[in-house]
């Protein structure tokens, strides 16, 4: 390899690395707490409360999501990872990361 072609490789890294930077991280990528309410009324709404206007919900067996907002050890993050491998109880739900993430931000604003 010419001595000029391998000082060229760190110089692209350098500049692929620096626009990702400068770009930031796609919007796509982000949480979006409207589309967690959205996802919340589709998947969600026939077992939790997921809203507060909400008449019932189909069981008492699954907490409202007003309730699960304001457990102490509540978190985004917790629950995004919960339900990626949801419990027994729960329907395996076939979310994207991005989804899940959307649907813990929607329940953290219920707190």
């Amino acid at each position: 390899m010419p001595a000029a072609s391998g000082r060229m490789l760190p110089r692209m890294l350098l500049v692929v690395c620096c626009a990702f930077v400068a770009l930031g991280p796609s919007p796509s990528l982000a949480a979006d707490a409207a589309g967690g309410k959205t996802i919340a009324e589709r998947w969600c709404a026939s077992c939790h409360l997921v809203e507060r206007e909400q008449k019932g919900a189909a069981t008492d067996q699954a907490p409202p999501f007003a309730s699960i907002a304001r457990m102490p050890e509540f978190g985004a993050n917790k629950l995004a990872l919960l339900l990626l491998k949801p419990h027994p109880n729960m329907p395996k739900l076939s979310l994207s990361r991005a989804e899940v993430t959307s649907l813990a931000d929607y329940i953290a604003t219920l707190k």
